[in-house]
């Protein structure tokens, strides 16, 4: 792999890190809902879903 593609996913990690960091997640930890769904998991699955799309743009760059 790529030394570029390799500091892609370092600061894919971070940005992870600092998504899922306790004081943010507070910050969505809210009795409201949207459709029924509580904000903080909408917050949560967004993220995750978001990092996985972004994790395959940057592996298929690489076998390209």
């Amino acid at each position: 792999m790529k030394k570029r593609h390799q500091q892609k996913l370092v600061v894919l990690t971070v940005f992870l890190f600092l998504a899922l960091n306790l004081p943010l997640l507070l910050l969505f930890d809210k009795s409201e809902a949207l459709l029924g769904i509580p904000i903080l998991y909408i917050y949560v699955f967004s993220i995750w879903a978001f990092s996985i799309l972004v994790s395959i743009i940057i592996v298929n760059r690489y076998y390209e």
